[in-house]
């Protein structure tokens, strides 16, 4: 009898660490068709926030699946149909609610077109796989991930929802904007991944307190702690694309010398 109970306990604990990711990614997929629902509304402060938090829940779903060792084909399969519902529909659907339906015909191909190279950018990362001898490639991902493609179009509706003074009108770059990142998002242009970024002991409570500050200034300024997140980014785009070429042409040099370390 008690070995009975015990079997079900570790049973029902297997299955709890393949569940608790997958509610996470699916909470995604209702946060995105959540923000669509409000962009139709006409609520785009909301839908910009949905949006933000799915890209949260994005980030964490695949570290706590890996931390309670619950990984899973499914759980693979199911993330990234999310990510192409909550980053790659989503956010062009608020653009084309907020701005792009004026364009017509254009407008909505623009549209379509952030979603298919979404979609595509999606497929090639399930599909890509680094050889052994090239680990230091870890730290780069091949384009912008779908996740900041998603906030990066929306930073001109972003800047419309700030507190900050208008001076540009970034409105008008919203066609140009969303065509540039489709671009990004389907290139080869190496972007940082920051998913193994060697972090020195004595930073670690800097990293904390950052982590802490950048959190609480989300919560409340929102939309102009997107944008300097937004701009930081952008400036990393170069950095990467620097210092992936520099590597790539050391090991090309030396290709006995094995490097495995962080490039950050």
């Amino acid at each position: 009898m008690n070995q009975e109970k015990k079997q079900f306990k570790i049973v029902s604990a297997k299955r709890t660490r393949y569940i608790l990711p997958n509610i996470l990614t699916l909470g995604g997929v209702c946060l995105g068709i959540s923000s669509i629902k409000f962009s139709i509304d006409g609520n785009y402060s909301l839908a910009v926030i949905f949006i933000l938090i799915a890209a949260i829940l994005d980030a964490l779903d695949g570290r706590i699946a890996r931390l309670i060792k619950g990984t899973s084909e499914f759980g693979k399969e199911l993330d990234s149909l999310t990510d192409f519902v909550s980053f790659g529909i989503a956010p062009a659907f608020v653009l084309y609610f907020w701005e792009l339906y004026k364009y017509g015909k254009i407008g909505w191909a623009i549209t379509l077109i952030f979603s298919i190279c979404c979609v595509i950018r999606l497929a090639r990362f399930n599909l890509t796989k680094i050889d052994s001898s090239e680990l230091w490639k870890q730290n780069y991902f091949e384009g912008i991930p779908s996740p900041i493609g998603a906030l990066l179009i929306l930073m001109p509706l972003i800047y419309e929802l700030s507190d900050l003074e208008k001076i540009f009108n970034l409105r008008i770059t919203t066609p140009y904007l969303i065509v540039a990142i489709s671009l990004l998002l389907i290139s080869k242009f190496p972007t940082f991944s920051f998913k193994k970024i060697s972090i020195p002991p004595k930073l670690t409570i800097i990293l904390l307190l950052s982590i802490g500050l950048s959190f609480v200034s989300l919560m409340f300024f929102t939309f102009e702690t997107l944008i300097l997140f937004g701009i930081c980014y952008f400036i990393t785009i170069p950095i990467a694309f620097l210092t992936y070429i520099k590597k790539n042409n050391n090991i090309s040099q030396n290709p006995s010398e094995e490097d495995h370390e962080d490039i950050l």
